[in-house]
């Protein structure tokens, strides 16, 4: 018999998940980027971080992990996430009426308190 908690979020995975986007942004902004968009979401699906520094547009995905033990949190960025990723910045960039902008995609890996950040990730 199922219970009522089979299919509550895992609350603390979504709290860790924002406050990994949260450091992100704060680092991306010391560095003199402007954050357009935080958890922009179509169909598709969610962008974590849309940044901009000057003429560059940046589609950041943050992944946050207590510890390794799955992993590195960066692995979890696979081909298939890549694809969606792009598919949603296409997105973001028609519904924001920004044509020939250059962009870059980044990861930013995230474990236990450890922050990488991987510029152009794919």
């Amino acid at each position: 018999m199922a219970s009522r908690f089979d299919h509550e979020p895992d609350r603390s995975r979504i709290a860790r998940g924002r406050w990994g986007e949260a450091l992100a942004a704060s680092h991306y902004q010391r560095q003199g980027y402007s954050v357009l968009d935080s958890n922009w979401r179509s169909s598709t699906g969610e962008l974590d971080l849309v940044l901009r520094r000057g003429p560059v547009y940046v589609f950041c995905e943050v992944k946050a992990r207590r510890t390794e033990r799955y992993g590195p949190a960066a692995a979890a960025v696979g081909v298939a996430k890549q694809r969606k990723i792009r598919r949603l910045a296409v997105e973001w960039l028609e519904a924001n009426r920004c044509r020939g902008v250059e962009v870059r995609f980044d990861v930013v890996a995230i474990t236990g308190v450890r922050v990488d950040v991987i510029e152009a990730a794919f």
